[in-house]
């Protein structure tokens, strides 16, 4: 079975044992863009307890979140109760969360592009809050009020700026404001959680884009002081009319992908199939980040 019959398989038990069950998130937003999404993720309103008596191999993950991981023929499909997350107190993970209805479930979700849910047994799309509309707008735009949303979860402001950057989308007005506002607070996460977040930025596609927008939201010059020093580093014109320092990493930013795949071909010119992929290695989207990073202090 592939990936997503599987995951409907679940559904389909879930809802013989007389419970609720439906495609949530990111898998549902890559299937109405017409992209294969790279997990699916299931929201129910069965408790953990009863997930775990349902299935025969699971791992609590989450519990105390509602989440539990189903394993079925050895591939991992996370399962999450409908809930509404207590405060958020250290801006990363709510102190309590409550099991609750599916609505309360999808308004505490981050954007409207990633709170829709999908019923693949009616071939129903569920959207409270406007995502449909929003991804034809190519809009990310947070659900509710953005900057509740950020204080929530500081993370937020960087995962924006990855949406944005990935899908070639542009950031909401207010959405982007909160963002900006909410900047200088984003190192009050783990550096781990961060470091994640750019990581994809600079792999998944658009990683030019990614930095413009870590730049213009006053997110790069918190994460990265030593990328913001770059500005206004000139540099011989002779040898790059492009600008100074910074312009000429963000140059650099932009043929990652084209790097990766000319990269690919052999001494032959045939293609590897295996090599040819469309995102970057993590070492070259580092190496091309990086690669001056010491000429502001020199």
């Amino acid at each position: 079975m592939s990936q997503q019959e599987k995951a409907v398989s679940i559904i389909k038990l879930l809802r013989e044992k007389g419970y609720q069950a439906l495609l949530a998130g990111g898998c549902v937003r890559d299937y109405l863009l017409g992209k294969s999404p790279q997990d699916y993720d299931i929201a129910t309103d069965a408790r953990p307890e009863a997930i775990e008596k349902i299935f025969p191999k699971t791992i609590a993950v989450g519990t105390q979140f509602g989440v539990i991981l189903v394993i079925l023929d050895g591939d991992p499909f996370e399962v999450a109760t409908f809930r509404y997350d207590g405060p958020y107190l250290d801006g990363r993970r709510p102190s309590n969360v409550r099991f609750a209805s599916m609505q309360e479930d999808i308004l505490r979700r981050d954007f409207t592009i990633n709170g829709m849910m999908y019923d693949p047994i009616a071939d129903r799309l569920i959207d409270l809050i406007g995502g449909r509309e929003d991804l034809e707008r190519r809009l990310v735009r947070a659900i509710g009020d953005p900057a509740e949303r950020f204080r929530e979860d500081r993370l937020r402001t960087v995962r924006a700026v990855r949406f944005a950057a990935s899908l070639g989308f542009t950031i909401e007005e207010n959405t982007f404001r909160a963002i900006k506002d909410h900047a200088p607070t984003i190192t009050q996460i783990s550096w781990e959680r961060i470091g994640e977040e750019i990581t994809r930025i600079l792999t998944e596609g658009g990683a030019r884009n990614g930095f413009e927008l870590l730049d213009s939201t006053r997110l790069l010059k918190v994460i990265f002081p030593e990328i913001e020093a770059m500005k206004g580093v000139g540099q011989s014109p002779d040898f790059h009319p492009e600008g100074d320092v910074f312009i000429h990493t963000l140059l650099m930013l932009s043929h990652l992908t084209v790097s990766s795949q000319q990269s690919a071909v052999s001494s032959d010119q045939t293609p590897h199939s295996s090599l040819l992929t469309p995102h970057p290695s993590e070492s070259l989207a580092y190496g091309c980040l990086l690669h001056d990073i010491a000429k502001p202090v020199c």
